[in-house]
């Protein structure tokens, strides 16, 4: 699996495109593009590579993670799957982008499925399990390849840090909880992909983040 990282939006997502480089079907996870430059240079990239796209996943459905999932229903007619558990927050999306200062003019894209704990997505020879770590949010997903040693981990996990958890939803004892129970049972050489900053691994995360000591 080939994994690669865009950078979108006012609040900096990563959005990124997990590539099963046999088949070149991939799945969308995060779409944070915003502006049309970012939306094109989105598309340009799937069309350019010759990928199918599969799957759109969220993480969770916070504004700045699913900013695109409109404009790529439209280009590409695959809708967002995310946990039901974050549904809701699709309802308020446009008031928390005037309270972030955003200008977002596009329609909200309803969600086209549901992920739980232990669904699988499959695309060619890949898969992702999905976790559920909520916390961060009631709804928040983690998706992990064993077989490609990765972590998609949302807002839940970061490089040395952990998702604020003072938003609608977040509950931080139950984010550490989670963390600890789900995220770093997993074997030391994951690597994590954030949905904010720069790769880590959990072997990184067991020894350094102070909030999972």
């Amino acid at each position: 699996m080939f994994v690669k990282r865009f950078i979108f939006n006012p609040i900096q997502v990563n959005t990124y495109l997990a590539i099963d480089e046999k088949s070149k079907q991939c799945v969308l996870i995060d779409a944070g593009c915003l502006e049309a430059s970012e939306q094109e240079e989105l598309a340009t990239y799937i069309r350019n590579h010759d990928l199918q796209l599969t799957h759109v996943l969220n993480t969770h459905l916070h504004l700045d993670h699913c900013f695109g999932n409109a404009f790529i229903y439209r280009t590409f007619g695959v809708g967002p799957e995310a946990h039901r558990d974050d549904e809701n927050l699709l309802g308020i999306l446009k008031a928390h982008a005037q309270m972030f200062g955003i200008d977002f003019n596009d329609d909200v894209q309803p969600l086209h499925g549901y992920l739980s704990e232990g669904d699988v997505i499959s695309f060619g020879e890949s898969r992702l399990s999905v976790i559920h770590v909520p916390g961060h949010s009631r709804g928040g997903l983690a998706f992990y390849s064993e077989s490609d040693k990765l972590l998609f981990s949302g807002d839940s996990l970061f490089k040395n840090s952990i998702g604020r958890t003072d938003l609608h939803g977040g509950n931080y004892r139950i984010l550490v909880s989670n963390l600890i129970t789900k995220i770093m049972i997993l074997p030391g050489e994951t690597d994590v992909y954030p949905g904010h900053g720069d790769m880590t691994t959990i072997e990184d995360e067991r020894l350094n983040n102070p909030y999972l000591q």
